[in-house]
């Protein structure tokens, strides 16, 4: 039984997608009674003969989904543009380059040197339009040629895909969380430095800066630093231009900001007001020896629920211009103290309690106020999905430029993942207490298993170009349901 669905080819030719079904081996018949035991197992012993031939079989055949997304998003093309200004390749461009690492990074490779597993894989040369691929050589020497010109113009790039969306859905509120995140290397790269590393002591890293949407799971853009930085350190104008880029698209939108203590400072927060956002930001207690005092000294809180109380009062540090609205909030959380004693001597403690401090000019009340702040906890899914399954963490060259191109890739690849899905289906939900996502995300590592990592073939039966996978039911249905969407 074959079942086909077209696809439009580049050229304006229509591909079909084949599902083969049967085979002596098949669990059950279409037609008849059920198979007897005998019919099903099979003792195989002998190792069968194996032969190396070039036949245009792919282990990709799922990224068939993706060259429509290409396409329509017209990727290789504004690729291109970010790199007009650099001496290119007679052959392989930079945006070919670029292109190649996304999809390096989708089908779930790390190492660049991982290149050669896959490099006469039909499929992989299709999605990228390329009759043959670049070796780990040329892709290394081109890398090693991006300049902060090129590296700016794609972070522009990743940054207007993630608007174009966000235009199309059109929030009437938009969340945005501030965070930066550790890339440790064992070698001396450019632009590295040794920072606080409490798991890895003395190791060398960088500490990109990153601004995430909380409703759609992207990365909005991202801010390459070396390892030795705080994490304020230059955030207020990284701030501020994610903020104007979203507001030229969504000026009717409200927007809120959500940061940890890192960022509590009068400059930035400011900075917030005066561009009239919402925000929450974590109290440090270290700093402000006052704030002990006031959670001690409290007797009355008023009750949030079973676990939660708070009280709320305007106050200002001593340096600050104006108080500001401060949420205290108290959670019965009965553990054992770990931390050193010495901490006591800032932070308040009572057995069976947690203490908490959030800056904020939202008009909430303190249950809905908690979790839109702890909600800021779905970013750190998102960094563990870019280190575990885009390879952000991974730093591939010696040359910042190098390393800077592979992060914004690895930011690419799991935003485009995003995109697949966000085009092709509707949103699950609406705005959350938390800010949760609008979607039930796949993960990229399970789109892999369930789709991207199947084997096929590519034949051009009568000239009309045919891939042809295994008849899975549940294989066919998700692929025919992306290509539908993107037809």
């Amino acid at each position: 039984m074959l079942s086909e669905s077209p696809n439009r080819e580049p050229d304006g030719r229509k591909a079909r997608v084949r599902f083969c079904k049967g085979g002596p081996f098949s669990p059950q018949r279409s037609n008849g009674p059920l198979l007897t035991k005998s019919e099903v197992h099979w003792k195989a012993r002998a190792l069968p003969e194996i032969r190396f031939e070039d036949q245009q079989l792919t282990s990709f055949a799922g990224l068939i989904v993706f060259q429509p997304l290409f396409e329509r998003l017209a990727l290789k093309r504004r690729l291109r543009g970010c790199f007009e200004h650099l001496k290119v390749s007679p052959i392989f461009g930079h945006a070919s380059i670029v292109m190649l690492l996304i999809v390096h990074l989708l089908i779930g490779y790390r190492r660049l040197q991982d290149l050669r597993y896959y490099h006469d894989d039909p499929m992989v040369r299709r999605v990228l339009g390329l009759r043959r691929l670049p070796d780990v050589a040329t892709v290394s020497r081109a890398l090693e040629g991006v300049d902060k010109t090129a590296v700016w113009q794609l972070r522009a790039l990743s940054r207007s895909l993630v608007l174009e969306r966000l235009k199309e859905l059109a929030p009437a509120r938009l969340t945005l969380d501030f965070d930066g995140s550790v890339l440790g290397t064992t070698r001396m790269a450019e632009g590295t430095a040794v920072g606080y590393n409490k798991k890895k002591k003395g190791q060398r890293s960088y500490y990109p800066l990153f601004c995430t949407v909380a409703q759609s799971g992207q990365v909005l853009d991202v801010w390459h630093r070396p390892g030795n930085v705080h994490d304020s350190n230059g955030a207020r104008r990284f701030i501020r231009s994610c903020l104007s880029e979203i507001r030229q698209i969504l000026p009717q939108a409200v927007l809120e900001v959500r940061m940890d203590c890192a960022f509590f400072s009068d400059e930035i927060v400011s900075a917030l007001e005066a561009l009239g956002i919402q925000y929450t930001i974590s109290v440090p207690f270290e700093r402000f020896v006052e704030l002990k005092l006031r959670c001690e000294k409290r007797l009355i809180w008023r009750r949030c629920d079973r676990q939660t109380s708070f009280f709320a009062c305007h106050w200002k540090p001593n340096c600050w211009e104006k108080p500001r609205r401060f949420i205290f909030i108290r959670t019965r959380e009965p553990k054992q103290r770990k931390e050193p004693v010495q901490l006591g001597l800032f932070a308040p403690y009572e057995y069976g309690y947690q203490f908490k401090v959030i800056l904020t000019n939202a008009k909430l009340c303190a249950r809905k106020l908690l979790r839109l702040h702890n909600g800021r906890g779905a970013q750190e899914g998102i960094f563990a999905e870019l280190k575990s399954q885009t390879q952000m963490d991974y730093v591939p060259c010696n040359r910042r430029g190098a390393n800077q191109t592979w992060l914004l890739a690895a930011s690419m690849a799991h935003n485009l993942n995003r995109e697949l899905q966000m085009s092709a289906d509707k949103a699950e939900r609406g705005t959350t207490e938390q800010r949760a996502p609008w979607w039930s995300f796949v993960r990229l590592g399970t789109r892999r298993m369930r789709l991207i990592q199947r084997a096929g073939r590519l034949t051009s039966p009568q000239g009309r170009v045919t891939l042809t996978l295994s008849a899975n039911p549940a294989v066919q249905t998700e692929l025919l349901h992306y290509l539908k969407a993107a037809a």
